[in-house]
């Protein structure tokens, strides 16, 4: 596999998408996501603010990813005081503002559209989960991804027949534009995608994410991917920056994170279904890649 495979079977899936509007200086938190979110820009000004990351300034045009579990706040730089942003489907307002200059939007509102983004190759549902720091792209106006971006809010203020498979046309041609450019600026970034394209390593990786809930080890990922213990490891580190066992923690913390938000399944249900034994160390380690409880998550996703 190279990249140009990667490309060719890319799936991409978007839903639902929201119009978010932060009237004066005001926040909008945004919790932990069990799924990556997409943010993209059409007015004002503001940052968005990550833990552990330095915050990451926005304007129209801006274009963010941002992986699973990530704790983040959309900030509004508006003059005056206004701590209640609003969030409703896209479609009610949007077409309201697509034809509407940067200049002419209210100067103390920031509008956002936003919407929660899986991405899949060859089948696997959850690529996207391999995503270690968000992705930001500052799309130029003259540009072949502000021309799909354009159409997909086209689609999105206006629903017609077809417009769902036509939205997920034009994000998978939006994902292939960034990918190509931070791929050719040589983004360090993006060295985890060397996972991808060695045939052996996308066995493994294959594997912890389609059932990360099952006894995996280095060696049997090793097995699996025809080389030794010591050559697996290192190979999957060089290419992916992480050893195979973090790269399974994590997982297992997404698929939980999945399922407590999703269904209805008692904690220490999910804890097995995730490779744990007890309910009590799935807890523990929830608590400390999630910050928080499995059942506070859950409640928190409930309310949202």
């Amino acid at each position: 596999m190279n990249f140009e495979h990667i490309f060719n079977e890319l799936e991409i899936e978007a839903d639902p998408f929201a119009l978010c509007e932060l009237q004066g200086r005001c926040d909008l938190g945004l919790g932990r996501q069990s799924i990556a979110t997409l943010h993209y820009i059409l007015g004002g000004r503001g940052e968005i603010i990550f833990r552990g990351h330095p915050p990451i300034e926005v304007n129209r045009g801006t274009l963010v990813l941002v992986p699973a579990l990530q704790t983040h706040i959309l900030r509004s730089f508006g003059d005056n005081q206004r701590p209640l942003p609003d969030c409703h489907p896209a479609e009610l307002d949007l077409v309201h503002y697509l034809h509407t200059a940067d200049d002419n939007l209210p100067k103390n509102k920031l509008l956002a559209v936003c919407s929660q983004v899986n991405v899949g190759l060859r089948g696997i549902s959850n690529l996207i989960d391999l995503v270690r720091e968000p992705i930001v792209e500052h799309v130029e106006p003259i540009s072949p991804m502000a021309d799909s971006l354009d159409q997909l809010l086209q689609e999105l203020s206006a629903p017609k027949l077809g417009s769902r498979a036509m939205i997920e046309v034009l994000l998978k041609q939006c994902m292939i534009l960034l990918l190509r450019n931070r791929l050719a600026s040589r983004d360090k970034r993006f060295d985890w995608m060397a996972a991808l394209i060695d045939e052996k390593l996308w066995v493994a990786l294959r594997l912890m994410l389609e059932a990360p809930g099952k006894p995996h080890s280095v060696e049997s990922l090793a097995e699996a991917a025809g080389m030794s213990r010591s050559t697996f490891a290192k190979r999957f580190f060089t290419a992916y920056g992480k050893g195979p066992m973090e790269l399974l923690r994590n997982l297992r913390m997404l698929r939980a994170a999945s399922l407590l938000t999703d269904s209805d399944l008692p904690v220490k249900r999910i804890a097995e279904l995730v490779g744990f034994q007890s309910r009590s160390a799935f807890t523990r380690k929830f608590e400390n890649i999630v910050g928080t409880s499995p059942g506070k998550y859950r409640s928190q996703a409930r309310r949202k």
